[in-house]
């Protein structure tokens, strides 16, 4: 039956329940026309899906940001309480330690002064000890001077008393006695020299000790001097520190703010989030009878198209069918003629080509299609000036050849590679899959066709199986304009 006459018995049918005069082929204008209004919702509630999905994640970041933020602001504040209480502890301890250190200097200072001070005097008397020693060698110098003149007289003596012989033996008693008491006193004088000798050296030594401490105590004095200015320093360091408490006790009610405004903008987001949320869920839901929606008028077209009312889509439809039928013949007649096994043409492993982006795939009888295809692909999209595309796929949506328009040699471009290198590539979306396992006289969708660099374009698919000695191998898309 042709489509003008099943048009004809719809006009039939349709002046017999009543319409009247009717143009029932309107009616499948309306309902082509209501798919695509019907595709164009569908497609802007899947965008304002994805926004929705894209803010709730932004908000779940910022709950996040917001919480560390929380928590960082409440580790400053504890930070600089213990800053606080540690730089309380620090004045204390300087206050006291300075307090202490200059007390115990000043002391220590005024000991060394005072031992300086004695020590010069003790310098003082071993200088006077040293001149009376010097006293007393003088004067032993005079008695060994006395014990020789004596020593000489008591010769003198002996000499004399010699030669008187017997009268003079009075005088050589005499002379014998002072020669014994001079050569004790010379004796003596000799051993106070040597005394006197040792005990300068030692008077010496103590005296060069004493200049030795004197001038360490004076270096002590210096130093304790210097020690003083630093515990002057210390003090600044500790009001230094009483200031910084100062500070850091002012910064406290600011960081304290900080935290309440950071809770409070936590709890917002949160319920921000949570709202965001509950329109996701409604958004989904939204998409979700859309699409049903979606269904019951591709069903609805596909009803009237069967019922035998023509649509401006039925010359595609015609086409599409048509051309599905030729592509199964020419499948089973190569199988059967043994230029492809069933194995190989129902193969699906998809083997990526590297380097592709997007990324294309091979399977072994992606050579078989590339070579016999485009002798029935290309002239099907000069059948229709609103056909824009034509192509077979599989059931997974594989589609190994596309029309030559659309299977350029990739470059370094992956928009324009999406836009123009559309062979060797799985669309296993909605509308790919619904048109490779359609096992139904044919399918007729409505979508936007992604272009790549977010550009899509609103278009019609019409859709016939494709079928190889009994068995479902994909089918034939034809995409045109609305």
């Amino acid at each position: 039956m042709n489509i003008a006459l099943r048009r004809i018995d719809a006009e039939e049918a349709g002046n017999k329940a009543g319409f009247g005069s009717v143009d029932i082929a309107d009616i499948g204008r309306r309902a082509s026309r209501l798919g695509i209004e019907i595709a164009d919702i569908v497609g802007l509630i899947d965008d304002l899906g994805g926004l929705g999905r894209a803010q709730l994640e932004t908000l779940r970041g910022v709950v996040r940001s917001a919480r560390e933020s929380g928590e960082t602001n409440s580790r400053l504040a504890q930070s600089m309480e213990e800053a606080r209480n540690s730089a309380a502890e620090t004045r204390t301890i300087l206050e006291t330690g300075a307090a202490t250190l200059a007390s115990t200097l000043s002391h220590a200072v005024d000991n060394m002064r005072t031992l300086s001070e004695g020590v010069l005097g003790f310098n003082e008397s071993l200088e006077k000890v040293s001149a009376t020693i010097a006293m007393v060698r003088e004067a032993s110098a005079s008695i060994n001077e006395i014990a020789r003149e004596t020593q000489l007289v008591a010769l003198n003596a002996s000499i004399e008393a010699a030669r008187l012989g017997e009268t003079g033996k009075g005088f050589a008693v005499i002379g014998s006695a002072v020669k014994v008491l001079a050569d004790q006193i010379s004796a003596f004088a000799k051993q106070n020299e040597t005394s006197l000798a040792a005990l300068q050296g030692t008077l010496s030594d103590l005296s060069e000790r004493t200049r030795q401490s004197a001038r360490t105590a004076e270096a002590a004095v210096e130093a304790s001097n210097e020690a003083a200015e630093a515990t002057r320093t210390l003090q600044s360091l500790s009001t230094t520190v009483q200031q910084l408490t100062g500070r850091i006790e002012g910064m406290a009610d600011p960081v304290q703010r900080n935290i309440d405004s950071s809770a409070r903008l936590g709890q917002n987001v949160r319920e921000l989030a949570s709202l965001s949320k509950s329109c996701q869920g409604k958004l989904d839901a939204a998409g979700q009878r859309s699409q049903a929606i979606l269904d019951i008028s591709e069903d609805f077209i596909l009803f009237i198209a069967q019922s035998g009312i023509e649509t401006p889509d039925t010359p595609v439809i015609e086409i599409c069918r048509m051309t599905a039928d030729t592509i199964s013949e020419l499948f089973t007649s190569a199988v059967d003629r043994g230029e492809i096994s069933m194995s190989d043409l129902f193969d699906e492993n998809y083997v990526p080509v590297p380097g592709t982006d997007p990324q294309q795939v091979l399977t072994r009888f992606t050579a078989f299609t590339d070579r016999v295809l485009p002798a029935i692909q290309e002239p099907v999209i000069l059948l229709n000036e609103r056909i824009t595309f034509c192509a077979a796929v599989d059931r997974n949506g594989y589609l190994p050849t596309h029309n030559l328009i659309y299977s350029k040699p990739q470059g370094d471009d992956p928009v324009w590679n999406a836009a123009n290198c559309r062979n060797h590539r799985i669309f296993n979306d909605r509308t790919g899959l619904g048109a490779g396992r359609n096992t139904k006289p044919f399918l007729l969708q409505t979508y936007r066709r992604d272009m790549g660099g977010g550009n899509f374009v609103l278009m019609k698919d019409v859709s016939a199986p494709i079928v190889v000695k009994g068995r479902h191998w994909g089918g034939f898309r034809v995409g045109f304009k609305p």
